[in-house]
């Protein structure tokens, strides 16, 4: 997957393409947990004037910081960082509010004259951002949203999976059958419009000049620099963090609370589970979610890869600089 070619060449042959010189731009740096987009962000955003976006979708959540890995506040003081912080884990953030949100950054920092930096792991924030996603927004119907998630509870998702492709056979095709919120959500929207999500969907892209980072590292390295943060994790209070979380009343089936790392230790505080075996299990888990990551990143263009293991981040620095340049 990775881009073989130097970056220095790919800055002047991306300097020589026809480009809308005169739209904002933005840089998204995008990768697999762990890969190293904290540190890359922290040396851009310094050389750039620039300002991160968080592209996360469990960072959004107060008092989740360990496990979800946020930047520290001495970190966050280096450069400004938006969409931190900004929900409850008993709150939810649709992938449209994102969307807005994101896009109300971005424009905040082209006003002050900065640079958008668009930093994350999920790849759904990112291509909503990016391809300008149409994204589907049914009326709130709290009633009809507890229904859906009380039978996911009880029947589980191949039941509302056979309810959605009896009633949008389009959407049941394209979606993962697996993927309980997505599932959810696709019904949701059926039940609510009448109309088909792939129907409501579509992409107006938006008039910024984008270029897309990608980082990665071999297999190998990326699983053991996972291991090791996940070692100074619970080192660090991971476990301590889930407590507070529990003792503030957050149920533990709570989407937020299922996250990597929380579900674990959630088990561990009920006595399910010894600590080797926790730290075991988020580092599979964390495998595991690397490989999915990548999935989606394959569905976005335009990416430059570049291996962390092979290429030095001042020649990362470099290329997105002289990129900026035009």
């Amino acid at each position: 997957m990775s881009d073989q070619t130097r970056p220095e060449e790919r800055a002047a042959v991306d300097a020589s393409a026809p480009m809308a010189m005169d739209r904002p731009p933005l840089i998204v740096i995008l990768g697999p947990t762990g890969v190293g987009k904290t540190e890359l962000s922290l040396e851009l955003g310094r050389a750039c004037q620039g300002e991160v976006v968080s592209a996360d979708s469990r960072q959004i959540y107060r008092g989740m910081d360990i496990g979800t890995a946020k930047a520290t506040p001495d970190e966050r003081a280096l450069i400004p960082h938006h969409l931190i912080d900004i929900r409850n884990p008993d709150e939810v953030l649709t992938v449209a509010e994102y969307q807005k949100l994101a896009y109300a950054a971005i424009d905040a920092i082209h006003r002050r004259r900065r640079t958008p930096l668009l930093v994350g792991g999920t790849a759904l924030y990112i291509r909503a951002v990016v391809e300008g996603l149409r994204i589907p927004e049914a009326p709130p119907d709290p009633a009809l949203r507890a229904r859906l998630e009380e039978r996911l509870a009880q029947e589980g998702v191949a039941s509302l999976f056979q309810e959605l492709a009896a009633l949008d056979p389009a959407t049941a095709a394209r979606i993962d059958a697996r993927n309980p919120r997505r599932v959810l959500r696709a019904l949701e929207i059926f039940l609510l419009t009448g109309r088909s999500k792939v129907e409501l969907e579509g992409a107006e892209p938006p008039p910024y000049r984008i270029l897309m980072v990608g980082l990665t590292r071999p297999r190998a390295s990326l699983h053991a620099r996972i291991d090791r943060r996940v070692d100074a994790m619970l080192a660090g209070g991971l476990i301590e963090e889930t407590q507070r979380l529990l003792e503030r009343g957050y149920d533990p089936a709570l989407p937020a609370m299922t996250s990597l790392g929380y579900r674990e230790c959630i088990d561990y505080l009920a006595g399910r589970c010894d600590l080797a075996t926790t730290a075991r299990r988020i580092k599979i888990e964390t495998h595991r979610y690397v490989r999915h990551q990548m999935t989606w990143f394959r569905k976005l263009r335009s990416i430059h890869w570049f291996d962390l293991d092979q290429v030095a981040q001042q020649d990362i620095l470099a290329f997105a600089l002289a990129w900026l340049q035009g």
